[in-house]
């Protein structure tokens, strides 16, 4: 088992997954979002954004406690063969949880500047509201979903607190970058640790890099 490729390798794929599940549930909620100002918009909106102002650990707590053995929930998926603690479909879904906030951000500020004549014309001539969104303001705010997919992508690989809690520090399973980085500054292997962090930070550079590029392809159209 290689000490970098193999937790590098799995932070990949769980960023990946963990970046469309917090795209497909940060999409909807940030059309919800976009020009509503009314009480339960507030209550959404407050929801969403929770993961922002919550320490990791307690958000990987609380899923601790909701998908554990113990719990009415995680019971049920036992009995189905589905298990989310200590695995890596822990880490998607704690990642996922952390990164939402960025996705439905970027997204709500992309859908607010939409045109909302655009919107009106096209529900004269008889569209849905869901057709609406699908053809004519999802398109045109696709920048700021993908700006928001890039960073929900960088915040799940970096993600830490959450993933250690749900998912626990496996080798080989369970064991992502930050982790694996964590355990060789605990055994004092700094090269290892250096090499590994610098991995995560010049992903990170690089893809912020690229949400830069894309805002400035906004203003410069």
């Amino acid at each position: 088992m290689n000490p970098i490729l193999t937790p590098l390798f799995l932070s990949l794929r769980v960023a990946g997954f963990a970046t469309l599940l917090a795209i497909a549930l940060g999409v909807p909620a940030a059309a919800a979002l976009a020009r509503k100002t009314h009480f339960f918009a507030n209550i959404l909106d407050a929801a969403a954004n929770l993961p922002l102002v919550l320490p990791p650990t307690v958000l990987g707590y609380y899923l601790l406690v909701a998908f554990g053995n113990r719990s009415p929930l995680g019971s049920a998926l036992a009995s189905i063969g589905i298990r989310l603690t200590f695995t890596w479909y822990g880490a998607v879904i704690a990642a996922a949880l952390v990164a939402l906030p960025l996705v439905v951000q970027s997204t709500r500020a992309a859908l607010e500047v939409v045109d909302p004549d655009l919107e009106d014309v096209a529900r004269t001539l008889g569209r849905t509201n869901l057709s609406v969104f699908m053809t004519i303001s999802l398109p045109l705010a696709w920048r700021g979903v993908l700006a928001g997919g890039m960073l929900a992508f960088s915040r799940a690989l970096g993600e830490f607190g959450a993933t250690l809690l749900v998912a626990g520090n496996i080798p080989g399973s369970t064991q992502t970058l930050p982790i694996a980085i964590y355990d060789a500054v605990q055994s004092g292997n700094q090269i290892l640790a250096n090499r590994m962090a610098l991995i995560l930070t010049i992903t990170a550079l690089i893809l912020l890099m690229l949400i830069r590029r894309l805002s400035q392809g906004d203003r410069h159209p």
